[in-house]
């Protein structure tokens, strides 16, 4: 049996360019997964009506003025987007996938289908873990919405792999979220249950650290199949229904 390497002797693997270690690891690309694992917390649920997206904006600052940070993205009129990981990362990932929608309308005259957004975003992914001079996309993306076949939601990770979801969450609450999705995920679900649901989780991961301030939602409900940002003001509201209903809900800092 070959002995294994050390951490030393894998030392020339990360630099500069994304190559095979000799144990068959592309280490800038793991490097990537850790930092989507760092980041703030995003949660996307597929209902019965609609896709919802629930993220947490992570603002430590008391001087930040919270409705600047930017946590969900529009792609289109039918398709949202959030992130976790390196969000400077995201925002150029989101720009490209907006131009693409655009180009698809005046082309076709028709709204493009999700799926094709998803694929077009991952190509460029793949594209810098094997590529001189480049480094991964340190963020993992939800691309949300609805097409002619209905409400989807999928992730993509830095290395260019996606999947499609009933509901997922990446960032920092993965682990003990995604737990929690599995118990109370149900496919009859409303987009105002799955609201409630994202919000409701996101509290019980933060705890204490809590603070309505935090919270960005946006969803995308059929008839209407338009993006809608929530208020602060419809995020209060549908924070103090999720309260009443669990007495484990953290009280609003």
């Amino acid at each position: 049996m070959q002995p294994q390497p050390q951490p030393h002797q894998l030392m020339g693997y990360d630099r500069a360019i994304t190559m095979f270690s000799p144990d068959g690891r592309l280490l800038q690309v793991e490097y990537a997964k850790k930092t989507v694992k760092q980041g703030s917390t995003a949660i996307g649920i597929v209902a019965k009506n609609g896709v919802v997206l629930v993220t947490d904006k992570r603002i430590v600052d008391k001087l930040v003025v919270a409705e600047t940070v930017e946590k969900i993205f529009q792609v289109d009129d039918h398709i949202g987007a959030t992130a976790s990981g390196i969000l400077s990362d995201a925002r150029v990932l989101v720009e490209r996938a907006q131009l693409r929608a655009q180009q698809h309308k005046v082309t076709f005259d028709s709204p493009v289908d999700i799926l094709s957004i998803v694929k077009d975003i991952c190509n460029l992914k793949q594209i810098t873990t094997q590529s001189g001079g480049l480094r991964p996309f340190g963020v993992s993306l939800l691309i949300a919405g609805i097409d002619q076949t209905g409400p989807k939601l999928f992730e993509t990770d830095p290395t260019g792999i996606f999947f499609q979801y009933k509901a997922t969450v990446i960032g920092e609450g993965e682990t003990e979220i995604e737990d929690m999705l599995h118990k109370t995920y149900k496919d009859d679900l409303t987009v105002d249950e799955a609201i409630k649901l994202g919000i409701k989780h996101l509290s019980d991961f933060l705890n204490k650290d809590f603070s309505i301030e935090r919270i960005d939602c946006a969803y995308i409900k059929q008839p209407e199949c338009i993006f809608t940002r929530m208020s602060r003001k419809k995020i209060d509201a549908v924070y103090e229904e999720v309260k009443k209903g669990d007495a484990s809900v953290p009280k609003k800092k």
